[in-house]
């Protein structure tokens, strides 16, 4: 019997998405809602009750109420939004960086950000070998594509070519650095300069790091050695040998739900540049929730990805 699946906010990007890697899945039967009773109230805690699973591709605050909506049914979710990722109650969706059992026999899953994902498939595995410190302050430098920023970001950059580049979150308080703190297990947050470019998608996370004032004296091959033996078995992350001589954004590239992470150095040892090279809406968002919806279904994990 194929396991029902209810995608609340199917209409927007990363539902699309999701929807375009479901299709074809005798795995899967979805419950569909109308165009005019997507939004209803009464119609989605029906579907919500009706589902196996619900996959929730929307606004924070829509995101806790489908919660509060689906108690009672017993349906398992998958939380899209970043409303549930440092929540009591909540499995944190990095197979990678949790395992896979505990994703599998979760009830409750919530999403990684699409930044922090880079993010924390650079650092978490570095602080949990003791290679790097756990109370350093990192920095995080980013760039994404313009469609992780929902229909009203898409429609600005579509309507408004001179955009070359933004710059954001200059408050200095981004929703994603609680996220990136925790689940790296670190003492302090993060600081985050994330920008967006004129392409639909992709992005770069790159951590650089002064390894020479850090204690014990870090080396990038140990980084990237680290990083190796942890994705090792991993068919999603890959860890190159090399540093690549420039990484480029392309305004038409195809959806991808893998990510290539970096280490580059510097002669002597004292720099490091770690990069994470991912698709904000691939790894970063509906391939990520692919993925986890096939643990929890008791599927290899690579089934209906674009890798």
């Amino acid at each position: 019997m194929a396991t029902r699946i209810f995608i609340d906010g199917a209409a927007g990007t990363t539902g699309l998405e999701i929807r375009e890697r479901l299709a074809g899945r005798t795995e899967f039967e979805l419950v569909l809602l109308d165009d005019d009773r997507r939004k209803d109230e009464s119609a989605r805690k029906q579907a919500l009750h009706e589902a196996d699973i619900a996959i929730l591709c929307l606004p924070d605050e829509a995101a806790r109420d489908a919660v509060k909506l689906a108690e009672g049914s017993g349906t398992r979710i998958i939380d899209a939004s970043s409303a549930h990722r440092v929540a009591d109650g909540w499995t944190y969706g990095f197979p990678e960086i949790i395992g896979n059992e505990k994703i599998a026999n979760a009830q409750l899953v919530s999403n990684p950000g699409c930044y922090p994902t880079g993010f924390l498939a650079l650092i978490a595995p570095l602080v949990r070998a003791r290679v790097i410190p756990a109370d350093w302050p990192y920095t995080v430098n980013a760039v994404s594509g313009y469609s992780g920023g929902g229909k009203a970001l898409i429609e600005r950059f579509k309507s408004s070519p001179q955009i070359a580049h933004r710059s954001y979150g200059h408050e200095l308080a981004h929703k994603h650095r609680p996220e990136m703190k925790l689940h790296a297990g670190l003492d302090h947050g993060v600081l985050f300069a994330p920008a967006v470019v004129p392409a639909y998608r992709g992005m770069h996370v790159e951590v650089p790091l002064h390894l020479g004032a850090m204690e014990g004296d870090p080396e990038a091959d140990t980084l990237r050695t680290t990083l190796q033996e942890h994705y090792a078995n991993s068919n999603i992350v890959t860890v190159a040998d090399i540093a690549p001589s420039e990484l480029l954004l392309n305004d038409d590239a195809e959806a991808f739900d893998g990510m290539t992470l970096y280490v580059c150095g510097n002669e002597g040892g004292w720099n490091a540049r770690l990069i994470a090279r991912l698709d904000n809406l691939g790894k970063g968002a509906s391939g990520a929730a692919i993925q986890n919806l096939n643990i929890m279904c008791g599927l290899p994990e690579t089934t209906g990805l674009r890798l």
